[in-house]
């Protein structure tokens, strides 16, 4: 005689108890790596319809184009080597109106960096640090401080706060990074 077993069932509410157990443990002890980039300000948004006209003379502006083959245009000239850059640019913000080629004063000059849409990250980023880089140094050399003693500096220190703020008004980071081309990429 055949006999009726019982067929023995898994309880669905306590799998689902562990599930959820489980789910919270690795949720809590997962490190999710947020996104790094490039701490920049971005300028308020202008209306179309109100957008100043804004004329540059040549003088003040300091040009820097990099193709899509990484190659670096800066005031109509090849650049072979990105590191000269630096100097370059902190020419251009301290001449003060002393070269008739290069801008008026710190308070004038703009550099802008265009691209084009295959330029690579690593190129932009070399060429943005060391734009960066002449700034920080035009602000040190105001305090006879190098640019990493300027950088340095602790903005939690009313002192430091002072210069830091007195160097960013003599030497506003005025970069203009042009929407890139749509060509070689």
């Amino acid at each position: 005689m055949a006999r009726n077993r019982q067929q023995q069932e898994v309880n669905a509410g306590s799998m689902a108890d562990i599930a959820f157990l489980l789910l919270i443990f690795f949720l809590v002890t997962t490190q999710i790596n947020s996104d790094k980039g490039l701490q920049i300000k971005l300028p308020p948004k202008v209306d179309e319809e109100n957008k100043p006209q804004v004329d540059i003379p040549d003088r003040n502006l300091f040009k820097i184009l990099i193709n899509s083959n990484d190659q670096l245009l800066v005031e109509e000239e090849d650049l072979n080597d990105p590191g000269l850059l630096k100097e370059m640019v902190f020419e251009f913000i301290n001449n003060n109106g002393v070269n008739s080629e290069l801008s008026d004063s710190p308070l004038e000059g703009i550099v802008s960096i265009k691209t084009d849409r295959g330029t690579s990250y690593d190129l932009f980023i070399t060429v943005l640090d060391q734009v960066q880089g002449a700034y920080y140094k035009s602000r040190g050399s105001m305090f006879d401080l190098s640019a990493s003693e300027y950088l340095n500096l602790d903005p939690k220190n009313p002192e430091h706060k002072a210069k830091i703020d007195k160097a960013k008004e003599a030497f506003p980071m005025r970069i203009s990074i042009a929407e890139p081309n749509k060509i070689g990429g």
